[in-house]
C-alpha cells in the first residue's frame, strides 16, 4: 500500500507542481487561517486575514487584545463571522494560556515540545477545534506529522478505492499515518495535492477524463 500511495502523491506532484502551503505569514496566522477556512473557500479567508493585517491585529496578543466584538466584522469575508469570531478567541486564549503568555511564540515552542498525541488531545478540547483543524496547526503550524483528512481526501479516497465508502475522518487519518513514513514535509505535499485534485477534478461531479490519475482510478462511475 505504500508504494501504491507514494505512485498516487508522485502522479499528482508532477501534474500540480509544489503546492506550497499552508500559505502564510507566520505560524500563527496559519492558526488563524485554520480556524477561518472552516466550510468556506480559502479566497473568502485570504480577504478576512487580509482586514485583520490593515488594522495590525494578525498577532496573538493583538488579536487576544482587541477582543471577540472588533475581531468579527473583519472576519465577515470568512463567513459564520461571529461564530468564527468566537472560536478563534477561543484558540487564542488557549494559546495565550500557554507558556503564561510571555511571549508571541511561547505557544509554539511548547507545542513543538509536546508529544504528537499530547498536543492532539489539549487542541481537542479547545471550543471550536476539530480533528481537521487541530491536525492543520500540528502540521502547518508546529510542523508535528499529522495527516490532515479532509472532504476532498474521503471523497478521492472512496473513489480510488484505497478505503471503504464510510470512511471516518479517524480511520481515514489512520490509514495514511499507518502506511506512509512520518514525514512532515510529505503529509504536508501529500495533503495540498490532494486539496488541489479534489478542487481541480475529483469533484462532487468528476471530470475523470481530464485526471492526472484517471487510469489509476476503480471508481470512475461513482
Amino acid at each position: 500500500m505504500k508504494d501504491r500511495l507514494m505512485e498516487i502523491k508522485n502522479l499528482l506532484y508532477r501534474h500540480f507542481g509544489p503546492r506550497k502551503w499552508w500559505p502564510g505569514d507566520s505560524e500563527f496566522e496559519v492558526c488563524v487561517g485554520a480556524i477561518l477556512t472552516q466550510n468556506t473557500a480559502w479566497t473568502n479567508v485570504e480577504k478576512a486575514i487580509e482586514n485583520l493585517k490593515k488594522e495590525k491585529l494578525l498577532s496573538l496578543k493583538n488579536i487576544h487584545s482587541a477582543g471577540e466584538a472588533k475581531i468579527a466584522p473583519l472576519i465577515r469575508p470568512s463567513g459564520y463571522y461571529n461564530l468564527k469570531a468566537k472560536r478563534l478567541m477561543s484558540l487564542v486564549n488557549y494559546l495565550m494560556s500557554i507558556n503564561g503568555g510571555v511571549t508571541e511564540d511561547g505557544w509554539l515552542d511548547h507545542m513543538k515540545k509536546e508529544k504528537l498525541g499530547t498536543a492532539r488531545e489539549s487542541l481537542l478540547a479547545v471550543y471550536g477545534v476539530g480533528p481537521e483543524t487541530a491536525d492543520c496547526i500540528l502540521l502547518y503550524a508546529a510542523g508535528k506529522a499529522s495527516f490532515v483528512i479532509d472532504k476532498y481526501t474521503l471523497r478521492f479516497g472512496e473513489r480510488f478505492g484505497i478505503f471503504p465508502v464510510g470512511m471516518t475522518y479517524e480511520e481515514a487519518r489512520s490509514f495514511f499515518m499507518t502506511h506512509l513514513p512520518k514525514s512532515v514535509p510529505l503529509y504536508n505535499e501529500y495533503h495540498a495535492q490532494i486539496v488541489a485534485l479534489g478542487n481541480r477534478y475529483c469533484k462532487p461531479k468528476p471530470l475523470c477524463g481530464e485526471c492526472p490519475l484517471d487510469k489509476l482510478c476503480k471508481k470512475r462511475s461513482l
